[in-house]
């Protein structure tokens, strides 16, 4: 056939290079043979989502034999380095999955087509807040794929063996705040701490701002939030982690993005804040009392939580094809054969009928985070649009201001107003 497409090859090799690009797996990316349409056609994920991806891949072609699609695909950190390098040399990938986080860059640097002016893509089924969480300076550069929303995963077992109340859809702050004490302090916990330290992850400050009634940034682009706002959050966090509640610096500061690095993985803690999908890692840890809360409310019941998309498709503006590129997206989202292969190996989907036709379908902790997601329905305000140029570099550097605070070099106060400083100077670029 015009490619290598292995399925297992391919999914063997993603695992043998632990995350590395797979060239094996790709085309030339050329203008194809016998007059056919090339593109390419690159994302992230597991050995799983790669053989649906292709099979998916498999009956597109079937049906537009004019048109061949290259792929490749590897780890999300080796993926994102190397989409980056294609898109600063002017190669990125006719079609590509894209991170929350990439849109707005990606966009107004140009690598991105205006997916708009495409009617092939169709989005009626989308629902529009999510649409819009693609949208850059007014025109439509990603299409969502999936939707994720973030969650409290916690040890339901030593929970009620510590006799605290389980989460409900109307816990506040204070009473999260009040649970972890408890779990902390029962001799059922085993020396446990009740959850990690929130005050080192900019995604729990998210939710706890909008709660508040605030966001991390405004429509154009500035922060939503002072210095006061931030002082407030981490002396909150302090007082818990002096408490014993939440995790000390030495046990936060051993996280790497993982599941089993996080004091929850490691058996340290009986909570831990994540997106809904990789949760899915706590169960061989955590076991059958592995459990979804959602986020705690304000005191006013304003919830802070969203659904999020968990990745784009998006098309490269230097596409030679880019009437075919909005053909291949548009059977991905919204095909009710392609739905049924990819299943929610992406996430829960975001079309609104293949998400219907999918769900009864889903097995193991796919029906998990289904079920979860479900209680939200019609619950929860829109998400915010995608965060600006830099705010991947501040994320970094607001888990770096923290462990300042939680080794006690600094005040609350003291690393507030550096990280203001910082981030007014890096949103400026």
């Amino acid at each position: 056939m015009r490619r290598n497409r292995t399925k297992a090859s391919c999914a063997l090799a993603l695992v043998l290079t632990l995350g590395g690009t797979l060239t094996g797996c790709g085309g030339d990316g050329g203008g194809g043979s016998g007059g056919k349409v090339s593109l390419r056609f690159t994302w992230w994920g597991n050995p799983d989502r790669a053989a649906r991806t292709e099979e998916a891949v498999g009956l597109f072609e079937k049906r537009h034999p004019d048109i061949d699609i290259s792929t490749s695909f590897a780890g999300f950190d080796t993926y994102k380095a190397k989409l980056a390098t294609q898109a600063a040399g002017g190669d990125a990938p006719d079609v590509m999955q894209l991170d929350y986080r990439q849109i707005n860059q990606y966009a107004t640097s140009g690598i991105l087509l205006n997916l708009g002016k495409h009617p092939e893509l169709r989005t009626s089924e989308i629902d529009k807040g999510l649409l819009a969480t693609g949208v850059v300076d007014g025109e439509q550069y990603a299409l969502p794929v999936a939707r994720g929303t973030e969650t409290m995963a916690y040890d339901a077992t030593l929970w009620r063996k510590a006799g605290v109340p389980e989460p409900t859809l109307t816990w506040t702050w204070n009473d999260w705040a009040d649970a972890m004490r408890k779990l902390a302090a029962s001799p059922a916990t085993k020396g446990r701490v009740g959850s990690t330290d929130p005050g080192q992850s900019e995604d729990v400050f998210e939710i706890w701002l909008r709660s508040r009634g605030k966001s991390l940034y405004t429509k154009d682009e500035k922060l939503g939030f002072t210095a006061d706002d931030l002082t407030r959050y981490w002396e909150w966090c302090t007082g818990l982690r002096k408490e014993g509640a939440v995790s000390s610096a030495e046990q936060t500061t051993q996280m790497d993005g993982t599941v089993e690095n996080t004091p929850l993985g490691r058996l340290k803690s009986v909570a831990d804040f994540n997106w809904d999908a990789p949760v899915s890692g706590y169960s061989a840890i955590v076991g059958e009392g592995l459990k979804l809360a959602p986020f705690p409310v304000g005191e006013d019941g304003t919830p802070g939580q969203y659904f999020k998309p968990s990745m784009f498709f998006g098309a490269s503006a230097k596409t030679g094809h880019p009437k075919q590129a909005a053909q291949f997206i548009d059977f991905l989202l919204n095909d009710k054969e392609a739905g049924a292969i990819l299943g929610a190996s992406r996430g829960i989907p975001a079309n609104d009928t293949i998400r219907q036709s999918v769900l009864p379908k889903l097995e193991g902790f796919d029906q998990v985070i289904s079920t979860y997601q479900k209680q939200f329905e019609g619950k929860l305000k829109d998400p915010p649009p995608a965060p600006p140029k830099g705010d991947t570099s501040l994320q970094s550097t607001f888990s770096r201001d923290y462990d300042q605070v939680s080794y006690e070099r600094l005040s609350p106060r003291e690393a507030a107003e550096n990280y203001i400083t910082e981030a007014k100077a890096e949103l400026r670029q």
